[in-house]
């Protein structure tokens, strides 16, 4: 039985570190080219060397994406693009174009290939072509189902891994092929400019009358008539395992370090999970709330059993947040938990440690002292140094949240 893959974004270094803490096996990050995020985080050469190497010493892989769609005038910067990914000795490369995979095998015949869910693979005939083209992985379409993927991985090679987004944003375009951005504000989806118009709320104009607006509504729950749930499979481990995916991806290369820590922790608790018993695999309640304590829209699971009924959002395109990050440990000794503040909080709050791999701790934080050992009530400047007492050690990188009153 081959060991499931959880795959965490790594939009930055910190969001790196996150995904490394909390048990990612692999994770895939971008560059300032070529990327679907083109965000100014990404990472420079040396630091996807030093991401790389980090990554390594933990035994866990890094996958670069190159997954836009290049215009003329980008092709000649890939090659250097492609080598500087071997220098840094990355895992894998992560293409959507046809011709990119053809040059990646000219420029470097031993670099494993991912086939990007931009390329839409959705049946086992075209899986199998890309395979023969020196595919190593296929991200499939976010639009199948679980028996349509579980016919792709019956009928292609075994050395083909399946790979699919288990987790996160969806977007309202088939495999997030979308003009609607490039249209409307001129920021190409399709190069990682995405402004997400889909969230957006809109109205209806008469052209004769162009500053009364209407509102559209398909129902009485309002306006938002592009905007997608979040999708959610972690209760659904077996039934992925079952259908032949391989990786389980991880959507939010734009999100908070926060995000990647809960939710690689949670997939990697479920994974854990469901290895214990893979015949009666039950997620246990306290990991399925995990995915709840970060910032999420409304959750739901995507095509994976069909056509969805109830996978749009009409009311907004808000977020839920319900806990917010109040700290993070540096450091545990004598008896005593050493922190950086991330947001205010009081003495005599009740709040949760997450560590790695472990179910959360809750605490009352009845004594705070700041980082000249004086006691304090509140813990109110941006990064300050504080520590309070305890008889449990967590190990550095803790992250320390508080529900949102």
């Amino acid at each position: 039985m081959n060991k499931l893959e959880v795959l965490a974004p790594a939009g930055d270094e910190e969001r790196l570190a996150a995904a490394l803490n909390y048990g990612a096996n692999a994770v895939y990050l971008g560059r300032k080219q070529f990327g679907m995020r083109s965000s100014p985080m990404n990472f420079e050469f040396e630091q996807l060397v030093k991401a790389v190497e980090q990554a390594h010493a933990k035994g866990v892989k890094v996958y670069l994406t190159c997954n836009t769609l290049p215009r003329n005038n980008e092709i000649p910067f890939f090659e250097r693009f492609v080598k500087e990914a071997v220098e840094a000795k990355v895992d894998a490369l992560i293409v959507a174009d046809i011709g990119l995979l053809m040059l990646v095998k000219r420029y470097a015949p031993d670099m494993e290939i991912h086939i990007s869910t931009q390329t839409g693979i959705v049946n086992y005939v075209t899986a199998r072509e890309l395979h023969n083209m020196g595919a190593k992985r296929v991200v499939l379409a976010r639009e199948l189902s679980l028996d349509e993927i579980a016919e792709i991985r019956a009928k292609t090679s075994s050395d083909l891994d399946i790979e699919c987004f288990v987790h996160g944003a969806m977007c309202v375009s088939f495999s997030g092929r979308c003009l609607l951005s490039q249209y409307l504000v001129g920021r190409d989806a399709n190069r990682g400019e995405c402004a997400q118009p889909c969230r957006w709320g809109y109205h209806l104009v008469e052209e004769k009358r162009p500053n009364e607006f209407y509102p559209i509504f398909e129902d009485e729950k309002g306006t938002y008539i592009l905007n997608a749930k979040d999708m959610c499979m972690i209760e659904h481990i077996d039934k992925l395992a079952d259908a032949g995916v391989y990786s389980l991806k991880i959507e939010g290369r734009a999100k908070s370090a926060y995000y990647v820590t809960v939710v690689t922790n949670a997939y990697r608790l479920a994974v854990d999970e469901y290895y214990k018993d893979p015949y009666n695999f039950k997620l246990p309640d306290w990991i399925r709330e995990e995915v709840y304590k970060v910032s999420h829209r409304q959750y739901c699971e995507g095509f994976f059993f069909g056509r969805p009924d109830n996978s749009q959002y009409y009311e907004n395109s808000g977020y839920i947040r319900n806990y917010d990050v109040i700290a993070v440990v540096d450091e545990c000794r004598d008896g005593m938990v050493f922190c950086t503040q991330r947001n205010r909080f009081f003495a005599g709050d009740t709040v949760e440690l997450l560590a790695p791999s472990s179910k959360p701790v809750e605490m009352k934080l009845d004594t705070l002292f700041n980082e000249n050992g004086e006691q304090i009530e509140t813990a109110n400047h941006a990064m300050m140094s504080f520590s309070f007492p305890s008889e449990m050690s967590f190990p550095a990188g803790t992250v320390i949240r508080k529900a949102v009153d």
